[in-house]
């Protein structure tokens, strides 16, 4: 009896020591409060199993009873939207007798239902219902609205089978039934659903129309056509002014006239000053060197009505020493909430990204860190409306979280399935196109190593090693499945014509806009600018060496002939193969009637020499194809019976050769 009132007055007393000084008390958290990237937060703590018999940990969104073990406890809690004020309490025989210090999260993630679209081909109708979409996570309610509604730029006004357009009146059922379209091509749908709180969310999805008969789209392995048509030009703001966004926008007539498609932005995300933009300060905050994000808007807009998608570049492998989240971790080491979301050593030492000790690799094991960088791509969709990525050290994140790609481009692609995605890892690994990838670097298996660096490391070109390197990076690519093309981009060091002169940058131009896969011109590449990329200048824009027009001409052939976007290439011999490059290109899906028509073959004279040139056309094209009238796409000149006669090639030529008509 004795013994239990003393038990009794010892609890009595303990809780109103730990009524006084929580810190000290039965209950503690283990870290400190901060963002949440999760709507459930695992929380763990130490707790005194003398004085607690249960731990209840109570928040705005419900109470979690946790786990006891030891001197441990953690408990799955439920967070809402926004700020979370939470504690520990401490039980003892169902009686509250203490408590923790309060931690306050954060939650970052917006807890709204998802829009998911299923559909099905049935004869010439196509059949889409919201039966997929989800009620939010967080607090649940039922999906009460649904807004279907056609995108823009589908090859043809959509009708449902109400007889009424989709693409002006937008339908509210959960289901829906669209007429095959008159036009083949792509088809984008947009569903918008709307729950009882009133939240929204937007997903969208594709089907194609090919030859009359509507097709179903995979899209984990769909491609959007434009990509295909597309040449990229990379803009890095610094080399544009001192004002940013602004004067990249004043120059976007002049990117659209030399014909290009899409432009591919420098790191546009918080970062520190002088950075080029890959030490990560901020992933939800535009760049303040570049201008607000208001203005990036601005840019974006323009760019879209040039014509001109906009691709950025993402950094997912790290963050950057001046990162808050990192910032916290070093000084509170386990206390931070961001303690392990840096991979470490076995010692509990961050890894770096290579030896740059002021870039953190993330740690991809942690779950809110995928969640989390899931979260920060689709920000940029959603709210800037940006059409693709670059996605830098994608092979690293790949390295330690192969299955984390797919996952990313679900999201994504449930968003948008218009975007194309770009990883920075070489494209003779097939892994990167079977798990969310539309296309990756021309590289060899050496990370970062330039596929036609050897064909161009001494003071004339290697033609041999460059055959190699062209067959090595279109031999059994994946479908879908593109090879980037560039001679020069941020990782290049001194730019091409500086370490090889104007007239061979002119041959390579034409090589590259000529070749199979989705080709880069970057940076002032048309006017010859030489810089060192992370200089971080402006450029010159003085189109000194004449390549202007030249690099013009090659974007508007590669529109005009369609065997130049094909996959297909055939290298051809020649007499002179130590110092000409030789292919025929053909195009994917050849015309019905005199295909041999649409072929084009290519002539590169690598050298300082005039060269007679005879070829073997045996073995590439028909014979027929060789006695046409063949035009030379770049000069406009014309030559016949090229079978039976040579062909003068000046030094440093280059020729395009198509034939001139069908008969």
């Amino acid at each position: 009896m004795q013994t239990r009132w003393l038990r009794t007055l010892i609890v009595a007393l303990c809780a109103l020591a730990c009524a006084s000084h929580a810190t000290d008390g039965p209950v503690e958290f283990d870290t400190t409060g901060g963002d949440a990237w999760t709507l459930v937060k695992r929380i763990e703590g130490r707790v005194d199993p003398s004085a607690c018999d249960q731990v209840l940990i109570r928040g705005p969104a419900g109470t979690a009873i946790a786990t006891l073990q030891d001197h441990r406890f953690w408990a799955s809690v439920p967070l809402r939207s926004g700020d979370n004020e939470i504690r520990a309490r401490c039980n003892r025989h169902g009686r509250d007798i203490a408590h923790s210090s309060t931690q306050h999260w954060l939650a970052r993630i917006e807890d709204r239902p998802r829009a998911w679209i299923r559909t099905r081909i049935d004869g010439q109708t196509i059949l889409m219902d919201a039966g997929g979409s989800r009620m939010a996570a967080g607090i649940s309610a039922p999906i009460t609205r649904y807004e279907w509604r056609s995108q823009r730029g589908n090859a043809a006004p959509l009708i449902l089978t109400t007889q009424s357009l989709l693409d002006i009146t937008p339908a509210t059922t959960k289901n829906i039934q669209i007429k095959t379209p008159d036009a083949d091509g792509e088809y984008y749908v947009t569903l918008r659903v709307s729950d009882a709180l009133g939240r929204s969310d937007e997903g969208t999805t594709v089907f194609e129309v090919v030859d009359g008969s509507p097709k179903e789209v995979d899209p984990d392995r769909h491609r959007p056509a434009w990509i295909s048509q597309s040449v990229l030009y990379g803009v890095a703001p610094f080399a544009f002014g001192h004002n940013g966004y602004d004067d990249v926008r004043k120059r976007l007539p002049e990117i659209a006239a030399l014909g290009v498609t899409a432009i591919w932005l420098s790191p546009v995300t918080g970062a520190p000053p002088e950075d080029f933009g890959y030490a990560v300060t901020d992933h939800f905050q535009s760049r303040a060197e570049f201008g607000t994000k208001l203005q990036l808007k601005a840019l974006i807009e323009a760019a879209h009505a040039h014509g001109l998608r906009v691709l950025i570049d993402f950094i997912p492998n790290h963050l950057a020493t001046a990162h808050p989240y990192y910032i916290d971790a070093a000084r509170q080491l386990q206390r931070s909430p961001y303690f392990n979301w840096f991979e470490r050593d076995a010692s509990g030492q961050t890894m770096n990204y290579f030896d740059w000790s002021h870039l953190k690799n993330l740690e991809y094991d942690n779950p809110e860190v995928q969640r989390y960088m899931i979260e920060a791509f689709s920000y940029w969709v959603r709210e800037l409306n940006i059409d693709g990525f670059r996605v830098d050290v994608s092979w690293g994140v790949r390295e330690r979280a192969p299955e984390f790609w797919p996952r990313w481009r679900q999201e994504l692609k449930r968003i948008d399935p218009d975007m194309l995605l770009i990883a920075e890892a070489s494209a003779l690994d097939g892994y990167y196109f079977q798990h969310g990838f539309d296309a990756a670097y021309d590289w060899t298996g050496k990370l970062g190593e330039w596929a036609w660096n050897d064909a161009f490391a001494g003071t004339t070109p290697d033609l041999t090693k460059l055959r190699a390197a062209l067959l090595n990076s279109s031999r059994d690519l994946p479908e879908p499945g593109l090879v980037l093309r560039f001679l020069n981009n941020n990782d290049t060091g001194a730019r091409f014509i500086t370490r090889h002169g104007a007239a061979l940058t002119r041959v390579a131009a034409t090589l590259l806009l000529t070749l199979p896969g989705l080709p880069l011109i970057y940076n002032g590449d048309e006017v010859g600018a030489q810089f060192l990329p992370y200089d971080e200048q402006p450029l010159s824009w003085d189109d000194r060496h004449h390549l202007l027009q030249h690099y013009t001409k090659l974007v508007r052939l590669r529109k005009e002939v369609a065997a130049l976007r094909s996959p297909e290439i055939e290298l051809i011999a020649t007499n002179r193969d130590d110092a000409v490059l030789a292919y025929i290109r053909r195009p994917s899906k050849p015309a019905a009637d005199c295909h041999d028509s649409e072929n084009a073959l290519v002539l590169l004279n690598f050298s300082a020499e005039n060269i007679d040139l005879k070829l073997s056309p045996v073995t590439a094209l028909s014979s027929s194809w060789w006695e046409k009238r063949l035009q030379d796409r770049l000069t406009g000149e014309y030559f016949t019976h090229l079978a039976s006669q040579s062909l003068r090639l000046e030094p440093f030529d280059a020729r395009v050769l198509t034939a001139d008509a069908c008969n």
